[in-house]
């Protein structure tokens, strides 16, 4: 057996990377996370990346529509990106993307602080139960403007 550790979306995440360091060097730290949203949406569009941004996301619960949030950018829709402008990334950034990836059935997602001296990231990988969906959440809806 290989103890070889598999990098999920390594490619995309290098690309997401680069697009945030170029970020974070040309603005710096201390505008909102719009702004970093904003201009990573740019940058990463001239890197051949396709950007869905503000992507709407129904929950439901037993079958239920239970309420609705918006992730901040999907990546080729596979990786998430959930930008910060915050001293350092806490815990709960992490757990908040770990929720968005069990919900979606998406494995990746990327968490980016702009706010602090230098960027920062955590990469949240969920591949429990790889295409199934934990009992107590119903799969949500991603809405498509597309369609």
């Amino acid at each position: 057996m290989s103890n070889e550790v598999v990098l999920i979306e390594k490619e995309l995440s290098y690309t997401i990377m680069q697009a945030a360091f170029e970020v974070h060097n040309t603005l710096g730290p201390g505008f909102p996370e719009k702004i970093y949203e904003e201009a990573m949406a740019r940058e990463l569009s001239t890197r051949g990346v396709e950007i869905e941004r503000q992507k709407q996301v129904i929950v439901y619960y037993k079958g239920e529509p239970l309420g609705e949030f918006f992730l901040d950018n999907v990546a080729n829709k596979r990786v998430i990106l959930e930008y910060k402008a915050v001293s350092e990334i806490a815990r709960i950034h992490e757990q908040q993307a770990l929720s968005y990836l069990k919900v979606t059935g998406l494995e990746l997602a990327i968490v980016i602080n702009f706010g602090a001296g230098r960027v920062q990231s955590s990469r949240v990988v969920y591949t429990k139960g790889k295409g199934k969906i934990p009992p107590r959440l119903s799969r949500p809806r991603l809405i498509d403007e597309n369609r």
